[in-house]
């Protein structure tokens, strides 16, 4: 019964997420650069550093036997992080930069974004397998969309740019519903 409640928010969660997507890269073409001022870079590099330990994860969990949920969650995580962050490096750039399609972070740029810790839950995660694996992942999910959480909160408090206060809008309510995602995944697994 939960199983197929959470799968199904998880696609209802993709499916709005494009949307948002689109919705932001829209906005982004018309973002001036020079307009981002301190709190909009502190925020950008501050959800980049967090979301990249997401992204590396969860890129590890698609190629682990996780089960279906997790599995599915990892999918979508790694789809919403790496768009995420062409969004807001796309923001960073002149209009005439912006375009329709998505570049996707490299590993190498991924770990560059993390930090001691990060680095070392990746190695630990890499080592694990099975259901050991998937709560160590959905532990870190979750604190990492707590952190993720408190980040768009606080911007929300100081941010002036209306297109990156937008995207972030948008971002917090995606956080929401990952971390409520993330619990009932955690009942699931005991």
């Amino acid at each position: 019964m939960h199983r197929r409640q959470i799968l199904s928010s998880i696609a209802a969660l993709s499916a709005g997420f494009v949307a948002t997507s689109a919705f932001a890269q829209a906005t982004a073409k018309k973002t001036d650069p020079e307009a981002m001022g301190e709190a909009e870079r502190k925020h950008a590099m501050m959800t980049m550093k967090v979301g990249a330990l997401s992204l590396a994860t969860s890129r590890i969990a698609e190629k682990k036997d996780t089960g279906p949920m997790v599995a599915q969650f990892a999918m979508f995580e790694v789809a919403e992080q790496e768009t995420i962050a062409d969004v807001l490096n796309s923001m960073k750039k002149s209009e005439s930069a912006a375009k329709g399609s998505m570049t996707k972070p490299s590993e190498a740029e991924v770990m560059d974004m993390l930090d001691a810790e990060g680095k070392q839950m990746v190695e630990k995660l890499q080592g694990l397998s099975g259901t050991e694996f998937s709560k160590m992942y959905v532990m870190a999910q979750t604190e990492g969309h707590q952190k993720l959480l408190a980040i768009q909160e606080e911007y929300l408090k100081v941010g002036e740019n209306r297109e990156h206060l937008n995207v972030t809008k948008l971002a917090r309510g995606q956080i929401k519903e990952h971390l409520k995602l993330l619990a009932d995944i955690k009942t699931d697994l005991g």
